[in-house]
Parts: C-alpha cells; sequence; structure tokens
C-alpha cells in the first residue's frame, strides 16, 4: 500500500516527503538527545556551555544563532509539513512553495524567540557574581595560563553549590587542573580573576 501511495506522488511531492521526513527523524532524534543531556547538534552548533549547574540556558546557541543545524532543521520542518498539508487548498506550486518558506522562516523565528525567554527566565534567577563570587574558594577546573595569557575554567563553591566560571590569572605560574583557588574579582557575568589558596582543601 505505500509503495503504491508512493509511486501516485508527484516527483515534487516525493522531494517533499523524503526532505520532510527526514527532518522530522533528525528533530526527534535532537529532541530525545538534548533530554538525555548530549549534544543534539553534533557540532554543527557552536559550544553548549554546561557552567554555572549544568543547565544554563543562556550560552545554548542553537536558539540564538542563526545559522544552526538546528534551526536548519526546523525550517525544514515547518517548510515540508506546511507544503505537505496545504497541497491540496494551493495547486499553484510556485505558490505553495513561497508561503511554505515563509511558515519555515516564522518556525525558526519563533524558536529562536523560545530559546531567548528561556534564557532570560533562567538569567533572571541566577546569582549576582559580582556581589557573590568575590573571596569563593575552589578548585581549577581548567588549566589557566599565568598572567592573564588567557582563560582557563575554575568550580567555586557559592552558596553551597559548585558553580563553573572562566577564569584567568595574575600569577607567574600557570595553575594547573586540580589547583586550590579563592576568587580576588569579578571581571565579567561569566569571567572571575583567581589567585592561589593553599589553605583550600577539597
Amino acid at each position: 500500500m505505500i509503495a503504491s501511495w508512493w509511486a501516485l506522488l508527484s516527483p515534487v511531492m516525493k522531494i517533499l516527503w523524503g526532505v520532510t521526513l527526514t527532518a522530522s527523524l533528525i528533530f526527534v532524534i535532537q529532541s530525545i538527545l538534548t533530554f538525555i543531556g548530549a549534544d543534539a547538534d553534533s557540532n554543527f552548533d557552536v559550544d553548549v556551555d554546561t557552567s554555572m549547574d549544568g543547565s544554563d540556558l543562556s550560552n545554548i546557541d542553537g536558539g540564538s544563532n542563526l545559522y544552526t543545524f538546528r534551526n536548519f532543521v526546523n525550517f525544514l520542518l515547518g517548510f515540508g509539513w506546511s507544503a505537505i498539508l496545504l497541497q491540496d487548498s494551493i495547486p499553484s506550486v510556485p505558490v505553495l512553495i513561497l508561503v511554505s518558506v515563509v511558515i519555515g522562516v516564522a518556525l525558526v523565528a519563533a524558536v529562536m524567540y523560545l530559546f531567548k525567554w528561556l534564557a532570560g527566565m533562567q538569567q533572571s534567577g541566577n546569582i549576582d557574581v559580582e556581589k557573590v563570587a568575590r573571596g569563593c574558594e575552589g578548585t581549577v577546573y581548567l588549566t589557566i595560563p599565568a598572567a592573564q595569557g588567557g582563560e582557563g575554567k575554575v568550580q567555586i563553591s557559592i552558596a553551597g553549590a559548585v558553580r563553573e566560571y572562566n577564569a584567568v590569572t595574575d600569577n607567574d605560574e600557570d595553575l594547573k587542573t586540580g589547583a586550590a583557588i579563592r576568587v580576588v574579582d569579578v571581571v565579567n557575568s561569566n569571567t572571575v580573576l583567581v589567585e592561589p589558596n593553599n589553605s583550600y582543601t577539597v
């Protein structure tokens, strides 16, 4: 039955069905991987930062960057399903394609807005780093180059929770992974200035 249905489709509709079903399958896989915490974009999107408590939505570039694989899939979903569902209502193929493109773009815009809104919601509940980070203690997660020669990462304890930030240091030597540190200043909301802390024990 499926074979006979497929045989009756026009070449254009075969292409649309192929694109739409493929995009739908990728979307389902992406959704599953997202829920289990994996990188659903398999390097097509830029880094999904797991700073803070591992669920910082403000750094998910798939929602804020237009040119990502995830947004491409979202566009194909909106475009493909619109073309399939509207084919009987819009007999003109060029008009059908145009309308489907507009719907695909609208879906991408809606998803990007949703991610931006979710990021704003989480940011509003985040700790004010500049007020509470100074003096906090922790350990180096990724080596911090000496004399502010680059950024590493640290994990520090704030309000009873371990949080991760980018970090720089004025120290004359690199601060290696596992080294104890103390926050002496806040560079910005994502980066702190640290120094060695020989008195801190994990």
